[in-house]
């Protein structure tokens, strides 16, 4: 059973095959790896490919999220970007989109409650509601990828979508899709100081006990 997260011994990392532990996929799946590597023989995977490596090494320690994005964009030869964004983080998606654009990117955005679909369509009652007895309209990922497929995006950016709704819009979108930031309303938006201070959080991420 793969467990990469457990491993410590990280022999891919440092080019050491010959110390891979028995349950590294390595062994475990080793067609998988050579069909991989024939999939980075399709131009448009080889060119994503190769625009993230080079753009991990000129801006290691370096850049921004948002310089990375610019950076891989233009090595990729991509001039149309897409904004999927959360009504939450409209002033930053509008931040974003102004910088995108003075680097001389197209930018198509949709906001994630576009249609305005009250959320008792999708089976919630009144009572699920983050405010109940209030209309609430539902996110709409679905609505946001087909959206940014009709404008010939050719690369789609998420920026604050839910837990789901992120899943949603990228198994719909058509172009490759890239990560601004999460959403997380707790942290600001950085989901890993959970992780960073776990000695506090890990009591609030305890499994709830079965009644």
């Amino acid at each position: 059973m793969s467990s990469c997260a457990n491993c410590g011994i990280y022999a891919c990392y440092k080019g050491e095959p010959d110390k891979i532990p028995k349950n590294c996929p390595m062994r475990e799946y080793p067609d998988v790896y050579e069909k991989a590597m024939l999939a980075y023989q399709d131009p448009s995977m080889l060119n994503l490919a190769r625009s993230s490596a080079l753009t991990e090494a000129a801006g290691y320690g370096i850049w921004s999220r948002v310089r990375e994005i610019i950076e891989f964009s233009r090595r990729a030869g991509f001039s149309r970007l897409g904004l999927a964004f959360c009504v939450g983080l409209r002033r930053e998606a509008a931040a974003a989109g102004n910088i995108f654009r003075e680097n001389g990117f197209t930018v198509f955005s949709v906001i994630c409650k576009s249609g305005s679909v009250p959320k008792e369509e999708i089976g919630l009652r009144d009572e699920e509601k983050v405010r109940p007895g209030q209309f609430e309209a539902m996110c709409n990922p679905v609505v946001q990828a087909k959206i940014l497929n009709e404008t010939g995006t050719e690369l789609n950016i998420l920026l604050g979508l839910c837990v789901g709704h992120d899943s949603l819009f990228i198994k719909h979108s058509l172009a490759p899709v890239t990560v601004l930031a999460v959403k997380d309303r707790v942290l600001a938006h950085n989901p890993l100081g959970a992780l960073y201070a776990i000695h506090y959080y890990h009591a609030k991420l305890k499994p709830a006990e079965k009644s």
